[in-house]
């Protein structure tokens, strides 16, 4: 199980209500669905009953206290190295040809017609 999916799975616990969940995560709805799809399928078992009021299954609590003890031993995410900015500016791949001049046609142009 990825601790990710844990993280998930704990918020969701504590709220028992999937968009809020979802919300406090910073996560689509549909992505907080699937974790716990696929937390379903490695245990086997339900984990949370859907139906309103939604609750904890005996399998999902004791996956909680699992889930809190994993969290807890985890180490410490690592920071987020910030990209570098600026960079080398990139010179303008023009055509070569000298500025237009007002009122000349541009070259290989052919002039409108009035």
């Amino acid at each position: 199980m990825k601790l990710e999916h844990l993280v998930r799975f704990a918020a969701l616990a504590e709220e028992l209500h999937f968009p809020r969940a979802a919300e406090k995560l910073r996560i689509p709805l549909a992505s907080l669905y699937t974790t716990v799809d696929k937390l379903e399928d490695q245990v086997g078992q339900p984990l949370i009953s859907r139906t309103p009021p939604t609750q904890l299954t005996p399998a999902g609590r004791l996956l909680l206290e699992e889930a809190h003890l994993r969290i807890a031993d985890a180490p410490p995410a690592a920071p987020r190295q910030k990209a570098p900015g600026g960079g080398k500016a990139k010179a303008n791949k023009g055509k070569g040809r000298a500025p237009i001049v007002k009122g000349e046609p541009k070259p290989y142009k052919k002039r409108q017609g009035r």
